[in-house]
């Protein structure tokens, strides 16, 4: 009782998921994010690749946009339908496109994204693993904006404590939990991208193809199995992670922990393999 007495309330922050309502359309944060980390990470892709040893140009980048846009919709939208809830969207198809009511998978449109990278690559003749890598540096950034905006939609809220940083939810209940959305903008956003940023501009890992998105996928992964210790898992999933003793979360962050490791790991041998873009855009033979 003391714990939940002291704890912060969230309707005491002053915060609105909905930024302009209209009636007939409203803007949410949550939205807004969307399209901030992808804007953002369009003018970070941009600045790395003005460095020497890019993949590719510039026309290329505008095009990485556009597919990676694709993939974190489709890809996002989808894995949620088929890694979190694939019967109750079986019983309910027409409800699959419904994006703005909630319900998207990372470990999803991680999947988009890199098929979207694929299809671009090879239309091009570039290299996939060393665009991934670019690329992997600038997803930091939807990751961070993607938390804060859960947090301002008071969902995907954490267990209960007693820290003195916890915040009652009015989805949640009288409840004191663990803000658990920020903890992941802390890691999967924040810390990421400064570990990224300093292997890109201080070291020589964007010669190494794979070391950067390997780094990025391992980050990922660990920190995502670490804070779901904290979060409460969605309550369709509580009987899954009663009985596998494990969230959803963590198990579809185990194959990234792996590949993660795997690409690190292997990523000096592949140095030579690295070949300059030429000016005009076209991919080296």
């Amino acid at each position: 009782m003391t714990a939940t007495a002291n704890a912060i309330r969230w309707e005491n922050l002053g915060l609105d998921p909905v930024i302009v309502d209209l009636g007939f359309f409203q803007l949410r944060w949550y939205s807004l994010a969307y399209l901030a980390g992808i804007v953002i990470g369009w003018w970070y892709l941009l600045k790395l690749l003005a460095q020497p040893g890019a993949p590719m140009a510039r026309r290329h980048a505008d095009d990485m946009v556009f597919y990676a846009t694709l993939g974190i919709i489709l890809g996002g939208r989808l894995g949620y339908v088929l890694f979190y809830r694939p019967l109750y969207y079986l019983e309910n198809p027409l409800e699959i496109p419904m994006v703005m009511e909630g319900g998207m998978s990372f470990h999803g449109g991680v999947i988009g994204v890199s098929l979207g990278i694929l299809w671009m690559a090879r239309r091009h003749g570039l290299d996939w693993l060393r665009i991934h890598d670019y690329v992997a540096c600038c997803i930091p950034f939807g990751l961070f904006l993607g938390r804060l905006a859960n947090f301002v939609n008071a969902e995907l809220w954490g267990r209960a404590t007693d820290v003195p940083w916890a915040v009652i939810f009015p989805t949640g209940g009288e409840i004191a939990r663990h803000p658990s959305q920020l903890y992941e903008a802390f890691l999967e956003g924040f810390v990421l991208f400064l570990v990224l940023a300093f292997m890109f501009w201080r070291t020589q890992a964007r010669y190494k193809p794979g070391m950067l998105v390997g780094t990025f996928v391992l980050g990922y992964g660990l920190s995502r199995f670490f804070v779901e210790f904290f979060r409460e898992a969605d309550e369709h999933l509580m009987e899954f992670a009663r009985i596998t003793h494990l969230h959803m979360g963590q198990w579809l962050s185990l194959p990234m922990i792996l590949i993660g490791l795997y690409l690190i790991l292997t990523a000096t041998r592949r140095t030579a393999r690295v070949r300059p873009v030429p000016a005009d855009g076209a991919a080296a033979s």
